[in-house]
């Protein structure tokens, strides 16, 4: 290996550390706020529901595609939710393609009989996806606020009465509920999810929303004032996560967003590792393409703070972090040969092994999040460790998949939005196999993902007959990330 090719791997590593850095001390940043909040929803200017007068007409949008096994669920469960009929609709935005139409049009003709106010919204293309199916239904919504369901959430009876009071203060754009999981201790994967999720509910959602930064509504489980929706130039279909867009189109013309960590709003985790997949590749190609359509936008905003700027940035840059972390992962074996071949190096090896601490404060600020949630015990923080490390490499064993959609938002690659197939998965007992919405193709993804697998038990070799064991423990974590993900991907097509 020549020495110009070393100092070009080593520059490309210490970037892409470098910006893992910066990522962890925003999150650092985000702990000390979420820490440091003050529950001031007891002070807030809320809606007087006793009284008549003040309740607002609310529309509740259940955008739908092709949900056999989750729309009756949703349906019966939305009917149940306590809130005058008076000022209540319920549009059921259905871009199904398969029988699942049939079904929803004879539930939804049932509850019209029980006297709700619900329509069966169809449209003769899916133009726009999501976002074009909410724009479609907005055209016709007589609620001042329009409350969105995706179709695998079930809120409770009053869940309403807790979000819709907020809109009282007329600067509030939109109010967000923390999602929960109804499946969360299903499997492995769905314990992994969950925990990823929570943090980004928590530390994440409050911490930013506690300082004023922006945050997002998140596409379900919230209610945006219809009047926020129209100024910030309505839904639009050109990124797969519109939810984000909106939110940074609305918060840039100073709408604020409430977000409610008390109010839980439970949902179906993915329990297929295709399903997890074809969400994580959305979210994070979605995430790229609204870094490229936004940023600029947010950095030249005259009426932010640069601190939000700052996490503004961060907050676009998410998913791409992704992409810093698979170029760490590969180079991270060059850089083990480097360091034993040109010792007078070695010194660049202490700066950046200084990176460790990025690992040690995202340990620390989890940890935060989960006992939040789940307690704060010493068997609770035994568990958190185990779950911790778990996350940690099967996050690693994504970083492919997840960079090559990174890398698709950034080049401005179009693709069609792909839903994430239900299941209806309820309890431990619930099977996934034989849903008719699973994809039966093998990812391409799966051969480089394997190919991985055994690069990375290469890299744990080389620490042999070099003697340096440094790095060892990353390419364990990465040689089981990887084989989790290729081994699972196979055997749920088997």
């Amino acid at each position: 290996m020549g020495l110009t090719i070393a100092y070009i791997i080593i520059a490309i590593y210490s970037v892409a550390l470098l910006l893992i850095f910066f990522y962890s001390l925003a999150q650092l940043n985000l702990l000390v706020n979420y820490l440091g909040h003050k529950k001031m929803n007891a002070e807030a200017p809320k809606f007087n529901l006793l009284d008549p007068k003040e309740i607002p007409f609310v529309t509740i949008q259940l955008p739908i595609y092709n949900e056999e096994y989750v729309v009756e669920r949703l349906l019966d469960n939305i009917s149940k939710i306590e809130y005058p009929k008076s000022k209540l609709e319920i549009q059921v935005l259905d871009d199904s393609t398969d029988n699942s139409v049939v079904d929803t049009a004879a539930r939804v003709k049932e509850l019209q009989e029980m006297g709700l106010d619900i329509q069966h919204i169809r449209r003769e293309n899916r133009e726009g996806y999501k976002a074009g199916a909410l724009k479609e239904g907005l055209k016709i919504a007589k609620g001042e606020f329009i409350a969105i369901f995706d179709a695998d959430f079930l809120p409770s009876g009053d869940w309403l009465k807790k979000t819709v009071i907020y809109f009282k203060d007329e600067e509030i754009g939109v109010v967000q509920t923390r999602w929960g999981h109804i499946n969360r201790d299903y499997s492995t994967l769905t314990r992994i999810q969950a925990f990823a999720l929570d943090a980004h509910f928590t530390l994440e959602q409050v911490g930013r929303n506690t300082k004023g930064h922006f945050i997002n509504f998140n596409g379900t489980a919230g209610i945006w004032r219809k009047e926020c929706i129209l100024d910030a130039g309505n839904w639009e279909g050109d990124t797969l996560t519109e939810d984000l867009d909106l939110s940074y189109r609305a918060q840039l013309k100073n709408w604020k967003f409430k977000y409610l960590e008390d109010v839980e709003t439970p949902a179906e985790l993915p329990v297929v590792i295709s399903a997890a997949r074809s969400q994580q590749f959305r979210w994070n190609k979605g995430g790229a393409e609204n870094f490229k359509k936004t940023v600029w936008s947010v950095i030249t905003a005259k009426n932010i703070s640069f601190k939000t700027k700052f996490h503004g940035v961060m907050h676009l840059l998410n998913s791409s972090m992704f992409l810093c972390v698979f170029i760490v992962a590969v180079l991270s074996i060059p850089m083990l040969y480097i360091k034993n071949i040109y010792g007078h190096l070695g010194w660049i090896f202490e700066v950046t092994s200084f990176f460790i601490v990025s690992t040690i404060i995202l340990f620390i600020c989890y940890w935060f999040t989960y006992k939040s949630i789940q307690g704060s015990s010493f068997d609770k923080f035994v568990d958190y460790i185990k779950l911790f490390f778990t996350f940690f490499s099967v996050a690693l064993g994504f970083s492919l998949h997840n960079t090559m959609a990174v890398l698709e938002g950034h080049m401005g690659k179009r693709s069609e939005f792909v839903r994430t197939p239900k299941f209806n998965i309820n309890n431990l007992t619930d099977s996934w196999k034989g849903n008719k919405y699973l994809t039966k193709k093998l990812s391409p993804n799966m051969i480089l993902e394997f190919g991985l697998m055994l690069y990375f038990l290469f890299g744990m070799y080389s620490a042999i007959p070099l003697n340096d064991f440094g790095l060892f423990p990353f390419h364990f974590m990465l040689f089981l990330g990887f084989g989790f993900v290729f081994f699972n991907s196979l055997a749920a097509k088997a």
